[in-house]
């Protein structure tokens, strides 16, 4: 037996479209948002990917017309493209496996009490509050100088060469700055997924016998899947674009060989006033970025899924 529903007596009849007004005022209300993310976001890329298909110089900013794909291949066909390509893996790989292994390291190593843990805590995640330009500065300046920097201090007081990073080692001077200033933010979210971890769970591994290095990559490693996973997708997004580093220290020197595709970019569309290089550059900087965004995303939900 079915019951059917019915009406209050004296309530105003439903009208047909009354369950859409509320629709309606908040698809009004989002205009504004919608509208400014328009402008701030698609915008600049349009703009970005018609100045790609022209040519156009600022030295001649009157001489100007349809250039079609000439832009980008110029740009392949770069000398410094290729390059720049192989340093932004190098640079992007090698930062991410240093402060993934210093960040668990790190973590485990603060997941217990100790004497001065606040102080020691908040020297580990002081570098991620300074700016790019300013540990570029810091680093170039006081610590990895040749002639009065602390490396080059300590160097000679144990009777060694002080070491020319910047001209020697240009891409490994860049990969120890910005993995410094990274390691923060990888400690941080590391740290946090390991306070979750059920202290029984260590307890009870203990109980069966396993040793402190069975206890960290069976137990502690497995843990901190998802977090190390959260780490590489966001760490790898903002590492494609690195700049402020290189064009501090090395300004892509010696020749190319710390030179990275956001550097080339800039190279070539603000030092060669080449407009339309400058914008196909972007556009595959652009597109590189979202294809790897797109495999760590897709990372990501499988270990979220727990597969």
């Amino acid at each position: 037996m079915s019951v059917a529903t019915q009406q209050p007596v004296g309530a105003p009849a439903a009208s047909p479209g009354s369950e859409d007004k509320p629709n309606r005022l908040l698809g009004l209300l989002e205009l504004p948002s919608v509208g400014a993310l328009f402008l701030w976001m698609i915008v600049p890329l349009g703009l970005t990917v018609f100045y790609s298909f022209i040519r156009y110089s600022l030295l001649n900013p009157d001489i100007s017309g349809f250039a079609g794909l000439e832009n980008y291949q110029y740009l392949i066909e770069d000398e410094a493209f290729w390059p720049s390509i192989i340093n932004t893996v190098i640079l992007v790989g090698s930062v991410l496996i240093i402060t993934i292994v210093l960040g668990t390291l790190l973590a485990v190593l603060y997941d217990r009490d100790f004497f001065g843990k606040n102080v020691a805590t908040l020297l580990v995640i002081a570098p991620f509050f300074v700016m790019p330009t300013v540990s570029a500065l810091i680093w170039k300046n006081f610590i990895l100088h040749p002639d009065y920097g602390l490396v080059a201090f300590v160097l000679g007081k144990i009777g060694l060469r002080p070491i020319a990073w910047f001209t020697d080692y240009p891409l490994l001077s860049i990969i120890i700055i910005v993995a410094w200033e990274w390691l923060p933010f990888a400690f941080l979210i590391l740290f946090t997924s390991l306070k979750s971890l059920d202290s029984e769970q260590k307890e009870a591994a203990s109980i069966d016998g396993a040793n402190p290095i069975q206890l960290f990559f069976y137990i502690i490693v497995p843990h901190l899947q998802r977090a190390i996973g959260v780490v590489v997708m966001i760490e790898t997004i903002f590492l494609l674009s690195i700049f402020a580093e290189i064009y501090t220290t090395t300004s892509g020197g010696p020749g190319h060989a710390s030179e990275n595709l956001a550097f080339l970019v800039y190279s070539l569309g603000i030092q060669g006033f080449n407009v339309g290089t400058g914008s196909a550059g972007g556009i595959l900087a652009v597109i590189l970025a979202n294809i790897v965004a797109y495999f760590l995303v897709k990372m990501l939900a499988k270990n979220l899924k727990g597969r």
